[in-house]
C-alpha cells in the first residue's frame, strides 16, 4: 500500500468530502454489505453492457494487489455482477474490494470471505457472459465520471472519487478539516452546558 493510500485508508469519507466540496461523491445507494468495510486504493474500471458481467474476470485477471474494482453496471439491479465464486477469486488475486452500480449475489457467503462489496442491493439471477464489457476506460458510476487509476475510498458513510492527480491536496485538506473539527467540539464542551450555550449564540450571531 502507498503512503496515498494508508493516509486514505485513515481518513473518513467525511473528511475527504468536506475537503473535495462533495463533488465526487457517490451517490448514495451505492451502500457498504456491511458496515465494518472500509477501502482505499485505485480503480479498476469495467463498463458492463446491462445484465452482463464478463468483464469482471478481465478485470480481477488486470488488477493489481489493493486495488478496488469499481464496475459500471448500468444501475442494473435484475442481474449481478458477480457472486461468491467471483468474488474468491479477486481476493485470491488481492482485489481489495467491489464498487458497483449494480447489485451482486450469494451476499452470505460474500460477507463469510469478509470482502468489502458497496452496491445497490442484491438479486438472485446470474449475470450473462456474451462479452462486450471493457476494462480500464473512463466510466460514470453513481453520478461521478471515474478514471482507471483514481482514488477510491469507501467506509460506512459512502463511497467518493479522488482523482489520481489531486490525492496529495485532498488529504491535505481532509487532515486540516478533522483537526479543525476537533478543536471546534473542544471549544464548544470545554464549560458544559455555557460552552455549547456560547457556541450556539456565536454561531446564530446573537
Amino acid at each position: 500500500m502507498t503512503k496515498v493510500e494508508v493516509s486514505f485508508q485513515h481518513l473518513p469519507t467525511t473528511a475527504i468530502s468536506d475537503a473535495t466540496g462533495g463533488h465526487t461523491n457517490l451517490c448514495s445507494t451505492i451502500k457498504p454489505l456491511a458496515n465494518h468495510f472500509k477501502i482505499a486504493g485505485r480503480a479498476v474500471t469495467v463498463r458492463l453492457p446491462d445484465g452482463e458481467n464478463g468483464a469482471v474476470l478481465e478485470a480481477i485477471r488486470a488488477a493489481n494487489e489493493g486495488d478496488i474494482l469499481v464496475i459500471d453496471a448500468k444501475g442494473n439491479t435484475n442481474r449481478a455482477v458477480a457472486g461468491d465464486f467471483v468474488v474468491s477469486l479477486a481476493k485470491g488475486i488481492g482485489v481489495q474490494g467491489f464498487v458497483v452500480d449494480g447489485v451482486i449475489r450469494d451476499i452470505a457467503a460474500i460477507r463469510e470471505l469478509d470482502f468489502p462489496v458497496f452496491a445497490l442491493g442484491t438479486t438472485v439471477a446470474a449475470g450473462n457472459k456474451n462479452g462486450g464489457g471493457k476494462v480500464n476506460v473512463p466510466i460514470a458510476l453513481g453520478g461521478v465520471t471515474v478514471h482507471p487509476g483514481d482514488y477510491i475510498i469507501g467506509d460506512v458513510d459512502g463511497v467518493i472519487v479522488v482523482p489520481q492527480q489531486d490525492a496529495e491536496k485532498v488529504i491535505e485538506a481532509a487532515e486540516e478539516k478533522i483537526l479543525k473539527d476537533e478543536k471546534r467540539a473542544q471549544e464548544a464542551h470545554v464549560n458544559g452546558k455555557e460552552s455549547v450555550v456560547a457556541y450556539l449564540n456565536k454561531v446564530l450571531g446573537k
